[in-house]
């Protein structure tokens, strides 16, 4: 296969699964965090953050591209005070993580908070009766539990931020090796006479994650019955 794709080419996917496993990882603990928050907690305020949750699938990825660039921007209002501290991330593959993450954001939260929703309450409210904290139930009754949905969240998460490309190239723009991301690429290739052949071959590239990271998240999917009802 390393004849079969160019040095380009290979370029854009290593950067690419880089960029997404740093957003999948990313996402993760505010994920559940947000997730638990949503499926157990009632507060002012909630459908809210719900919506605020899930906009990224909602509006134009530009649109949330451009927001990530007013806000976390060299200008903007968060990245003027990272910037003070050595922390950039417009126009570098971090900003390319960071607008993958909030891209994948709301799959993985919705993944979680229905893994939570399948397990029954009694079960931790058992566990709290025999004197355990919140957190020791939750790492201990509700944490293993909602591993699969987890695992799933975080592989659909991960295949979302393989493949996104609006609000990258309009946050961090398409810099040959070092925010040229797959998509990216693949859109790069179009533009130039000749390029269809290297496009397709990352197309394909591109589809083989995508089938591979679905077929494995509905494998992880199916097993949370099973876990709830063992335990």
């Amino acid at each position: 296969m390393s004849d079969w794709l160019g040095p380009q080419e290979w370029a854009a996917v290593g950067l690419s699964l880089k960029v997404a496993f740093c957003a999948m990882m990313g996402a993760v603990v505010p994920g559940v965090f947000v997730a638990y928050a949503l499926a157990r907690w009632e507060f002012f305020g909630k459908q809210f953050v719900n919506v605020l949750v899930h906009l990224p699938l909602v509006l134009p990825p530009v649109a949330t591209g451009y927001l990530l660039l007013v806000t976390f921007g060299t200008q903007g209002v968060v990245g003027s005070a990272l910037k003070e501290i050595g922390i950039v991330f417009a126009f570098r593959w971090t900003g390319a993580a960071l607008a993958a993450a909030v891209m994948a954001f709301p799959l993985l939260v919705r993944s979680i908070r229905l893994s939570i929703e399948a397990i029954d309450p009694k079960l931790e409210q058992a566990a709290a009766t025999l004197g355990a904290s919140r957190v020791r139930v939750f790492f201990t009754v509700t944490l293993p539990l909602m591993l699969p949905g987890l695992l799933a969240g975080m592989v659909l998460a991960f295949a979302k931020a393989m493949g996104e490309f609006g609000a990258t190239i309009t946050f961090v723009s398409n810099i040959p090796g070092q925010t040229r991301t797959l998509p990216s690429a693949i859109y790069a290739f179009l533009q130039v006479p000749g390029g269809e052949t290297a496009a397709m071959r990352l197309v394909v590239v591109s589809i083989i994650v995508a089938a591979g990271a679905l077929i494995l998240s509905e494998v992880l999917a199916r097993r949370i019955p099973a876990k709830v009802g063992q335990a």
